[in-house]
């Protein structure tokens, strides 16, 4: 099994950064049992919303299994390979944001982190033949900050941080062992946004007869509509976007406990 968590390096617009670059992932699994049909436009879509955000068209990386290049297509292969280039570039006070549509499961845990049992999953294009990539993640520089968007099923806790909040920005008990959080500690910011709980689904759907990932659509749409909202706030707009059309719950979590109630930075 093989680990994920650096994919997606980009500038931030208040502060210089030695890397400005980006990849994004979106998997229909066309042909395939199971195939989707929002993840593509979703990789394309957000790609979309960080250039109006002032990121650099020409250092963005979309790997879509529409693309006619090879080395473009979501295979296990070309995704680790974009994670081993990143994590060797990444530095202090370097920001990180990783957005992933597709489908994705659970496996049995095998290192005792996990306080359900489960690792989450994403499932490459290829997985059928090469397997799935594990939510294991590898340490970050110390002041680097990771942004991950999860619009997969049971995505909920899919970085294994130690902090869930609600929408009231209270905490959500523990959901990673206490050796775990002690041997994971990190001093970089990580945030994950999940589409659903572990045990929920994420919906594949349409939207002005498009079709879409309903926890991407949701996240664009709601910083599209207001930019500066906090983290409760836009946690709170997310799950209002959603219901009550869809029963999934977005999840929001961090690498160490964080105010709610200050203003999301990407």
């Amino acid at each position: 099994m093989h680990s994920f968590c650096y994919i997606f390096l980009v500038l931030t617009l208040f502060q210089a950064r030695p890397f400005d670059c980006s990849l994004r992932i979106g998997i229909n699994y066309t042909g395939q049992k199971n195939e989707l049909r929002g993840c593509v436009n979703d990789a394309k879509r957000v790609r979309q919303f960080l250039i109006k955000n002032g990121y650099p068209q020409e250092n963005i990386v979309l790997l879509t299994d529409d693309s006619k290049d090879p080395r473009l297509l979501p295979t296990k292969k070309n995704i680790l390979a974009c994670m081993k280039w990143l994590v060797r570039g990444a530095q202090p006070n370097d920001a990180l944001f990783f957005h992933y549509s597709g489908h994705g499961g659970q496996t049995p845990d095998l290192d005792g982190d996990e306080v359900d049992g489960f690792d989450e999953v994403i499932y490459p294009l290829d997985f059928k033949k090469n397997g799935h990539i594990t939510d294991d993640v590898r340490p970050l520089p110390d002041d680097c900050r990771l942004t991950g968007l999860f619009d997969a099923c049971h995505s909920g806790t899919v970085l294994d941080l130690p902090y869930i909040y609600s929408s009231h920005g209270r905490l959500k008990g523990s959901h990673v062992s206490s050796r775990a959080r002690r041997d994971k500690a990190t001093n970089a910011d990580v945030i994950s946004w999940s589409g659903c709980k572990d045990g929920q689904t994420s919906a594949d759907t349409f939207h002005g007869g498009v079709a879409v990932g309903a926890m991407s659509h949701a996240f664009v749409s709601s910083l599209t509509n207001q930019p500066n909202q906090t983290y409760q706030e836009l946690l709170r707009s997310i799950r209002l976007i959603l219901h009550p059309r869809f029963s999934q719950k977005p999840q929001l979590g961090s690498s160490h406990h964080i105010d709610t109630g200050l203003k999301f930075v990407f």
